[in-house]
């Protein structure tokens, strides 16, 4: 009998892809900080793979000030030109504007006694959703999430983007079948 712990096959790849998953990928997350950089971070990755974008999440962490909305909201073109020469961090112009706004639109939400992740957990009804254990690309409901997130104005919130953070940040428990992972989270 093999002692070797069965995960999703995505995290099969690589060390990295493995702590992920195995520490991260699927947790519950709250912290509207938190929820907001996944989100930023999940617009990066936009036809790419997910793999690059955790390669440079510390990169992408320092060029924008640890994600701190009130740092990033300020930014201005000299930052977007800095960040456009940054090797750290995925050089696309309009994803780093998508992040400088949605920092901007994350502090209006709080300015005006929104707070996101109240805002975006309400929209699942506030707790996990147990998946299937298939994958899917989107859902109905990251698909009225992405709608809501780009009401707000936010950019590169698309219902492919929006399902993969839904599920990075544990909104959706998508751990395949047999995954140690999807137990602990709460689906056997």
């Amino acid at each position: 009998m093999s002692n070797v712990m069965k995960r999703c096959g995505w995290a099969e790849s690589d060390e990295l892809m493995r702590g992920y998953h195995d520490e991260e990928w699927g947790v519950p997350q709250y912290d509207s900080r938190a929820l907001w950089e996944m989100l930023m971070l999940e617009g990066f990755q936009a036809g790419l793979s997910w793999a690059i974008i955790l390669k440079k999440r510390e990169g992408f962490r320092k060029a924008f000030k640890k994600f701190d909305p009130k740092k990033v909201a300020k930014f201005g073109e000299a930052d977007v030109e800095r960040l456009m020469g940054d090797e750290g961090i995925v050089r696309a112009r309009a994803k780093i504007l998508a992040t400088i706004g949605g920092a901007k639109i994350f502090l209006e939400m709080e300015k005006s006694g929104e707070d996101f992740s109240e805002f975006v957990w309400g929209i699942v009804g506030g707790t996990p959703i147990e998946g299937t254990g298939v994958v899917m690309a989107k859902t109905e409901l990251s698909e009225r999430m992405s709608k809501e997130l780009k009401e707000k104005g936010f950019k590169f919130v698309g219902p492919v983007i929006v399902y993969a953070w839904m599920q990075a940040v544990g909104m959706v428990n998508d751990h395949a079948t047999g995954c140690f992972r999807r137990t602990e989270m709460g689906n056997g």
